[in-house]
């Protein structure tokens, strides 16, 4: 069961670990959408409403919002606000797979961020595109307070805010190379990228390509289907990077077709 408290704290009996951590960030990293829950201004009645979403580097969640919408009326008004992320693709049983409520408060994107917040999302979304430049629309990002992840039946923990974000000693080299390993990557080793795709992670074949690289993983997107491959342990500069991914292309090689 996931439970969303607003407004207040979470039970004292909260666990948070780095494990929990990595396996939040997943969930984020790895969702096409997310459920967003505001706050409506009469009764203060919770407005759900499904939007895309993206992660900055730190894995801060990233949402292009229309001020035409219900949901940012609401949070222009009161920010506080949930996620709701669910296992990319879900297992049969829509219980059984790993969930994470994340709750915080929703604003604009800083100048500082709106560049990079505004190239992660398009490159997962390309099709925001047509819509991004709209004066109504705009960057937000949800700085979180509290998580909640259920990562199996009775496997439910509590997260500090901070312990859901990487530090930034852990994504800070990366965030400035990403741009030049994905050009690298689709430019010069899309055969790589299509075996991650069919062999590591089981895909149909396809015109795989790089969307996103960040410590712990890559973003692959075909035809706007995307998928996460994890690394087995965080990068933090280009060398980490370039071993991390020829080992997994060599895997990848050394698996049956």
């Amino acid at each position: 069961m996931c439970i969303v408290y607003i407004g207040r704290m979470p039970p004292k009996t909260s666990t948070s670990t780095s494990q929990h951590g990595i396996q939040a960030r997943a969930l984020m990293r790895g969702a096409r959408t997310a459920v967003l829950s505001t706050l409506m201004a009469e009764g203060g009645a919770p407005y759900g409403s499904l939007v895309l979403s993206a992660t900055a580097p730190d894995a801060t969640p990233v949402l292009l919002l229309s001020k035409l919408a219900v949901h940012t009326a609401n949070l222009l008004r009161d920010p506080r606000a949930s996620l709701l992320y669910e296992t990319p693709g879900g297992p049969v049983d829509p219980l059984g797979g790993a969930r994470l409520s994340l709750l915080g408060t929703i604003s604009p994107s800083a100048p500082a961020f709106a560049a990079s917040d505004r190239a992660r999302f398009l490159s997962r979304h390309p099709s925001a595109a047509v819509y991004a430049d709209f004066a109504d629309f705009g960057f937000y990002r949800l700085l979180p307070a509290h998580g909640n992840l259920v990562a199996g039946f009775g496997q439910i923990h509590w997260l500090a805010g901070a312990d859901v974000l990487l530090p930034e000693d852990q994504y800070g080299a990366m965030a400035g190379l990403e741009a030049g390993i994905v050009a690298h990557m689709n430019a010069d080793h899309r055969e790589s990228i299509g075996l991650y795709a069919e062999r590591l992670l089981g895909l149909a074949p396809g015109g795989w390509g790089m969307s996103g690289c960040d410590p712990e993983g890559c973003d692959l997107e075909w035809a706007g289907s995307l998928a996460r491959l994890p690394f087995a342990a965080p990068v933090h500069n280009a060398d980490q990077a370039r071993h991390e991914l020829a080992r997994l292309a060599d895997l990848a090689r050394q698996k049956n077709p």
